[in-house]
């Protein structure tokens, strides 16, 4: 049974929760000389020459339907857009800055579920989510004071991957997910190629490519190496420990973003940015709380 070891899918989490900011981190370095495009063509490619092997020696099942198949493809369009949005965010606000704005995502993944899932939320969730866009708010305020509309790229992520969320709850049940990771990195590396054969020549701003340093290949290596580890980590936690149990560990990504940025760049969020990253935090938790309340009274649908 690999669904009764809880302790292994809390360290599995907290693993998640430390690499995903290092990749991110990782990104704010590289998106300060390497153009975004080829930033997240090297992520997906070493993505896929890293799992189709492993999909390959494991013999896991690979093949789709079309309708899956179809889906895929969208969510992998979802998964290209969302990292160019998060690396461009980076290159303007501190880490911990982003990655809390990020953090408004379960707030929308909540109201979507209401509205597009026609899913029950009481008013106490809907109030969490409101006091959660408030702290939003108190983090983007400063930061778009100084930087302006990227500010606002955060927000753009969250509403991406809650749209990528309901795409992939649609396959879940359909895939191996290691296999979908699979077939997504060969899918955006593919997609992203000719794009780069047709724009390079051309010289179209961030669609080219430039030769970089053996210290950026690394770094350009790394990326893809923390990007796939992360999503494997989140995938097998959920394997040994309910979702409910997981979900609040996962706002430890926000304090571990943030001692990553002061370690790395010195980044600090300041007083109303902090305060608002708390407002977050607690809003959030408060709803996983009130998610796993209202699953425990509930009574199962005969």
């Amino acid at each position: 049974m690999t669904g009764d070891r809880p302790l292994l899918g809390i360290i599995l989490m907290l693993l998640f929760c430390a690499i995903a900011p290092l990749g991110d981190a990782v990104a704010k370095i590289l998106g300060q000389t390497i153009p975004i495009s080829q930033l997240v063509f090297v992520r997906f490619a070493v993505q896929a020459v890293l799992l189709i092997p492993l999909v390959w020696l494991a013999a896991r099942p690979w093949r789709m339907s079309r309708r899956v198949l179809g889906l895929t493809a969208l969510r992998t369009v979802m998964h290209v857009f969302g990292i160019w949005a998060m690396v461009t965010a980076l290159k303007f606000l501190p880490l911990a800055d982003a990655v809390a704005i990020a953090f408004v995502m379960p707030f929308i993944m909540l109201i979507l579920g209401h509205y597009v899932l026609e899913e029950e939320i009481g008013w106490r969730r809907f109030g969490a989510c409101a006091v959660g866009f408030v702290g939003t708010l108190m983090v983007v305020q400063p930061s778009f004071a100084e930087v302006g509309w990227p500010a606002l790229l955060p927000v753009v992520v969250a509403i991406n991957f809650a749209l990528f969320m309901l795409v992939t709850r649609q396959i879940a049940k359909e895939t191996d997910p290691i296999s979908l990771q699979a077939v997504s990195g060969v899918m955006a590396t593919v997609g992203l190629a000719p794009v780069f054969l047709i724009t390079h020549p051309l010289g179209v701003a961030g669609l080219t490519f430039v030769t970089p340093t053996s210290f950026e290949w690394t770094l350009l290596i790394a990326i893809g190496l923390l990007g796939t580890a992360a999503h494997l980590l989140m995938t097998w936690s959920l394997r040994y420990a309910p979702s409910a149990t997981l979900a609040p560990m996962q706002y430890l990504e926000i304090p571990f973003a943030t001692a990553i940025g002061w370690v790395v760049f010195r980044d600090l969020p300041n007083g109303l940015a902090a305060i608002g990253i708390l407002v977050i935090m607690t809003a959030g938790l408060y709803v996983v709380w009130r998610e796993r309340r209202v699953t425990i009274v509930t009574p199962p649908t005969p």
